[in-house]
This record gives C-alpha cells, sequence and structure tokens, in this order.
C-alpha cells in the first residue's frame, strides 16, 4: 500500500481509540493496531497496483507515484493532530525503507550480505501474506488495480468523516 493510505488508517484508528477508549488505553492501542494495520494493508497490497521494482520509465507508474506521495505528506500535514497514529502507521516502512535498507545495502556491498536472511518487517508481512492471504489475485502489476487501492483510501476516508463528522 502507499503512504496515503497508511495515513488515513493511522487517522482512522486514533480516532477510534479516542473515542472509544480512556487515557492511557486510547494511547496504548493506537500504537499497538496502528503499527499492525500496517501489516494487514500491506497484507492485500497484491489486488492494488504496486510493483515489486521501480518502474522509472513508466509515466503512469510515475504519476501514481507522486499522486500517492504527495497526497500521503498532504494528508499527514492536514491530520498532523493524529501524529501518534500517522507514525505507528508508517512505523515499518520508517525503519524499513529509511533505516535499515540503506544500512542493509551498505553492509552488502562490503560484506556480501545474504538478503533473505534479513529481519525487515516487510519480511515477516510477506511471511503472513503467503500464510493467510496466498488467495488474494496477484494484480501488483496491473495498472487498473489502483481503482482497488482507491477504493480502499475511499472507505478509510469515510470512516474517518464517520467517526468524527467535525474534521471536515
Amino acid at each position: 500500500m502507499n503512504l496515503l493510505t497508511h495515513v488515513l488508517a493511522g487517522v482512522l484508528v486514533q480516532i477510534a481509540c479516542y473515542k472509544f477508549f480512556a487515557f492511557p488505553l486510547d494511547i496504548i492501542l493506537t500504537v499497538l493496531l496502528t503499527f499492525f494495520t500496517h501489516f494487514l494493508l500491506d497484507g492485500f497490497v497484491n489486488i492494488t497496483y504496486h510493483t515489486p521494482d521501480p518502474q522509472k520509465g513508466d509515466k503512469f507508474w510515475l504519476l501514481w507515484q507522486i499522486i500517492t506521495y504527495g497526497s500521503g505528506i498532504i494528508a499527514g500535514v492536514i491530520f498532523f493532530s493524529y501524529i501518534i497514529g500517522i507514525i505507528f502507521a508508517n512505523l515499518s516502512d520508517i525503519v524499513d525503507w529509511l533505516i535499515l535498507r540503506p544500512l542493509h545495502e551498505r553492509k552488502e556491498k562490503h560484506e556480501g550480505i545474504d538478503w533473505e536472511k534479513n529481519y525487515f518487517f516487510h519480511n515477516i508481512i510477506s511471511k503472513f501474506r503467503e500464510k493467510t492471504l496466498f488467495w488474494v489475485p496477484d494484480w501488483r502489476r496491473v495498472k487498473k488495480a489502483v481503482i482497488s487501492e482507491i477504493a480502499i483510501i475511499v472507505i478509510l476516508f469515510l470512516g474517518i468523516i464517520y467517526l468524527n463528522p467535525k474534521i471536515l
């Protein structure tokens, strides 16, 4: 899934936790549930247009990346008051893509590390997907699969509005 999807999931979960639970359980559940929403959403990544490798020569792929990352950043700014949910919903990506993978690539150049024997969150997510969501079709390279992710984004946004109509 993309940044916007994870941001909206984090916002939705934080709104729900703060609405239905008292302090400190609201914060604890926000942290735990938003972290695990990343696993759930990325478990369903196969039904979205999410190529395993960058397609930098493909204008559609580039446009989709600009739209999803740009709108994810904008949503993060708009919903900044839900920063706990936003951060923990994206923590797997922050750790994997911004910290561990650059370190791993650097170490691999010097020591020849086997990529299969690492402990990134996304490897855990892949194992979760393989064991539980093996029945989900693989549309990651199908451009029309953006419709699936747009539908998920709309559902998350409608959930946010439902739980907090004042947000608009």
